[in-house]
């Protein structure tokens, strides 16, 4: 494309250590609280989305997947929706959902053997992208290997122990309370970790806007970054091992594991070991590289993605037809798959092209995309918007392709409740809301050049 010229300024001038020491101290400037509805947003969303997650939970649990509602519009229907004892939401919690040591024993459990699989599973060591200040910090990825051990380890221990697999469903509930109390307490000790390291960037001095957004970008110990452990290995694991535990449950019932349950399964195991097939593609990603690590992502990672991500086979599971599992026909299926397969097209080539650009840039000047040298936009951020390939026809087809499967996943479930398309409404959301924030924060508008 046609070079753009703009007036030289003093960040032209800077040389690489001025510019680091400017990049350092613009994280320690404070921040106003704007994201996410600012101070009061935030406190909101810390306390609403756990309560979100227990109700969807306790409708497949208690109402055959059909979303739990007030019985009536006034203040003592809404009461006893969410207070009472018999058939309210806390009632429901204190039913199925109370925190035992059982539970914490059994979770425990699961994410320390993945701190020992992250910790000592042999994997090649990458560097991720510079960071402010001009630092790229190693990351070992071993995902590959932790996942089949995993995969093929777990089975084998519960086997050996002689427990049944269906333990992970039930215990899910109690599990459930567990992983959001940890979160909070988890949170709290990385405020403390930011503090002693003195690593905290981009405060507002806002307690609970701070404690949602987090405080510190990257906490590790050593190269154990908690960030990344718990983005991908206690909550993507979990959720395929609960979506397993919860069709060996529905064949202890029922006798069968329906076409429906098979479908999900095999969607769900397909994307994540795709995941860690591609797994240096996260360090690429927003939430390893822009965002801090606070209640946001530590509930996300540890409790939204493994206790709602299962919610189509837990509707499979719990939601009957005459006294039957759901069932679809292999037409239906055929056609499920055909839209699965477009979906997952666009979202890994689309994210494919994205990520090879990042890593080659700069480095390889025979890279070439479609045959073609790249082109791209140079914002005033110093970034670079590819602008060839997949990104030359549209901007973030991958979230066209991400919500497409979304969407799909929910299919094999039917249309008799709105709960299992929780997956697809909250995903379609999430990447609109991705698409907007790049937008509002600029990353399309400042144009510097375009190459």
């Amino acid at each position: 494309m046609a070079s753009r010229t703009r007036t030289p300024s003093k960040k032209d001038n800077e040389s690489d250590n001025e510019k680091f020491a400017r990049e350092i101290a613009e994280l320690k400037k404070p921040v106003q609280p704007t994201e996410f509805g600012g101070a009061y947003g935030t406190l909101f969303l810390t306390f609403v989305l756990p309560i979100v997650l227990y109700w969807i939970w306790a409708s497949m649990e208690f109402n055959e997947g059909y979303l739990l509602r007030p019985k009536a519009l006034s203040p003592s229907a809404f009461y006893d929706f969410f207070l009472s004892d018999e058939d309210g939401l806390w009632g429901y919690i204190k039913k199925g959902a109370w925190p035992t040591w059982k539970a914490a024993a059994l979770y425990f459990s699961w994410f320390f053997f993945q701190a020992f699989l992250q910790a000592f599973v042999p994997g090649p060591i990458v560097l991720g992208v510079p960071l402010p200040g001009g630092q790229r910090l190693k990351y070992k990825l071993n995902g590959w290997a932790s996942w089949w051990i995993t995969v093929f380890g777990v089975p084998a221990i519960l086997y050996a122990l002689g427990i049944p697999f269906t333990i992970l469903y039930e215990n899910y509930g109690s599990n459930l309370s567990v992983v959001v109390l940890f979160s909070f307490a988890f949170t709290l000790f990385l405020k403390f970790h930011a503090k002693v390291v003195d690593n905290e960037e981009r405060m507002s001095g806002y307690f609970w806007y701070d404690f949602w957004m987090g405080f510190e970008r990257n906490p590790r110990f050593g190269d154990f970054d908690l960030k990344l452990f718990c983005e991908v290995r206690p909550s993507l694991m979990l959720w395929v091992l609960f979506n397993f535990s919860m069709a060996a449950k529905q064949y202890e019932q029922f006798g069968e594991i329906t076409l429906s349950t098979a479908l999900v399964l095999a969607f769900h195991f397909w994307y994540v070991t795709d995941y860690y097939y591609h797994e240096e593609y996260i360090l690429t990603t927003m939430d390893v590289i822009t965002e801090k690590f606070g209640f946001m992502l530590v509930f996300g990672d540890l409790a939204w993605v493994p206790f709602t991500y299962c919610f189509q086979m837990y509707y499979l599971l719990k939601h009957t037809v005459n006294g039957h599992p759901v069932q679809i026909s292999p037409y239906y299926c055929l056609f499920v798959i055909a839209l699965f397969s477009i979906g997952f097209y666009l979202f890994r080539w689309v994210n494919s092209q994205k990520h090879d650009f990042r890593r080659n840039v700069d480095t390889n000047p025979n890279y070439t995309i479609w045959g073609k040298k790249p082109t791209y936009i140079l914002t005033k951020r110093g970034t670079k918007l590819l602008t060839s390939g997949w990104w030359g026809i549209a901007r973030h087809l991958n979230y066209t392709g991400d919500m497409m499967i979304g969407w799909v996943w929910c299919l094999p479930c039917k249309f008799d409740s709105v709960a299992p398309y929780f997956y697809g409404l909250y995903f379609s959301s999430l990447d609109l809301k991705q698409w907007y924030q790049r937008r509002v924060r600029g990353h399309y508008l400042s144009i510097s050049s375009m190459k």
